[in-house]
């Protein structure tokens, strides 16, 4: 297991720079005083692609040599990392094909496709992904890159807290949503160099609780096709994920689809920032108990926003 170290952050930070944004951090008096914390949102629903996993996605393209490089890349993810990907295989001149679950949002589908990828669908499963992406594999010979277990990906998603850092400072807390955990790993390594005292907590739907298990048992307990808003936090803890979530996650705070959408909409109308469900369970978990969180400085990471608009979730029955 190729455990990447704060070098690799720092050289990712500086391969990507000319392909990244350096988004801003943004604030709300209103949430401020909703909460009783001082909230420092990082608005990553404003990166390239729409999402944070451009960071990873680039670090990882920008570091194949040409052999590598030459069958072009492949991956499978349910939106965000395809986008990612795809966009960073047409900064290269690559081609990108992406396996897709049959249920991905047709919104980040269309992304892909703008950018040049290729998609290919499958079932919605883990087991649907990984086989689709074998056969590809050995029909194409393109190199893959894992969403998130891949030390390249997870120092390129350490970029985002190291920014973080500089721009608002240390923090009491930060809070990142978790998935396969990239993000949180990479905030993991990032802060753990140049903030040690900030509390660091996961965030995630209850209905996809599978990081919040693996935390409380000590060991990872897969998830398998969880049904939740946050179509982008649907995947599984890998080894190298938790090597980091495991020894630098203080806890993996749940919250429930009603609660992930009134995060979403207070996103929305208070701040005037198109986030998808995915971005809000960071606000979601401060919203459900801020007393944890009262007079702390913390930092919310905004994952993305890509969004279908023809399926807005406050126009679904809670």
């Amino acid at each position: 297991m190729n455990i990447p170290g704060f070098p690799d952050a720092q050289a990712a930070a500086r391969r990507i720079a000319r392909w990244t944004h350096r988004t801003p951090v943004l604030t709300s008096s209103t949430l401020d005083r909703l909460t009783g914390a001082r909230l420092l949102f990082k608005c990553e629903n404003l990166q390239k692609a729409g999402a944070f996993k451009a960071r990873g996605a680039t670090n990882a393209v920008f570091t194949l040599d040409d052999a590598q490089a030459a069958h072009g890349v492949v991956t499978h993810s349910s939106g965000n990392h395809a986008l990612a990907l795809a966009r960073a295989a047409h900064c290269r001149g690559i081609p990108c094909t992406v396996v897709m679950p049959e249920n991905a949002n047709a919104a980040k589908r269309q992304g892909v496709a703008r950018y040049g990828g290729q998609v290919i669908s499958c079932a919605p499963t883990l087991r649907a992904r990984e086989q689709t992406l074998q056969a590809l594999v050995a029909r194409t010979g393109g190199h893959f890159v894992h969403p998130y277990d891949d030390s390249r990906v997870i120092a390129g998603q350490a970029t985002c807290a190291l920014e973080l850092h500089e721009q608002a400072g240390p923090l009491d807390t930060v809070i990142a949503p978790v998935s396969g955990g990239g993000l949180i790993s990479g905030t993991a390594l990032a802060l753990g160099e140049l903030a040690p005292a900030t509390r660091i907590y996961g965030a995630e739907p209850a209905n996809a609780d599978d990081a919040h298990r693996s935390l409380h048992a000590g060991h990872i307990i897969p998830g398998d096709a969880p049904e939740t808003i946050a179509d982008g936090l649907r995947a599984s803890l890998s080894p190298l994920t938790w090597h980091f979530v495991s020894r630098q996650v203080a806890d993996v705070l749940l919250v429930t689809e009603a609660e992930i959408i009134t995060a979403m909409r207070r996103i929305w109308e208070i701040m005037k920032l198109v986030v998808e469900p995915s971005s809000a369970v960071a606000l979601a978990a401060v919203l459900k108990a801020p007393e944890r969180f009262h007079g702390q400085r913390v930092g919310l990471i905004l994952t993305g926003g890509n969004v279908d608009l023809d399926a807005l979730p406050w126009r679904m029955t809670l």
